[in-house]
């Protein structure tokens, strides 16, 4: 980039972006979908946002950060947990969603409906 990584723009987008799994980019790399960011009327850099199914695998390796184990090690209330936390995240819109989160658990993709199913009758009573 050709502003400095210090930039206080750049130091204040950075835990956002990583925690997305984007990649910061000088702003004359930005394509048309990229997000270019301004500080005091200059362009300093802009953000290349991954695509949707890339995001998944970003939640779910920041999940077993957090959780300091695998997902697929957790009990089953902790888990229905995480799939809680997903659905909130719109993890299931993705294409595979549910393949790619049960299999990320250690579960079936029927026990990953089982879940989402059981939280959703919760919600109706």
């Amino acid at each position: 980039m050709t502003e400095p990584l210090d930039h206080p723009l750049v130091a204040a987008v950075k835990p956002l972006v990583d925690a997305m799994g984007a990649q910061l980019l000088p702003p004359g790399q930005a394509q048309a979908d990229d997000v270019v960011l301004a500080w005091e009327g200059r362009d300093v850099l802009a953000v290349r946002l991954p695509q949707l199914s890339d995001s998944l695998d970003h939640i779910l390796a920041a999940m077993e950060r957090s959780y300091g184990m695998p997902l697929s090690a957790l009990d089953r209330k902790v888990k229905q947990s995480v799939v809680r936390t997903l659905e909130a995240r719109g993890a299931f819109s993705v294409r595979h969603g549910v393949e790619t989160v049960a299999s990320a658990l250690g579960v079936s993709r029927f026990t990953v409906y089982n879940y989402l199913n059981r939280e959703n009758s919760a919600k109706d009573e």
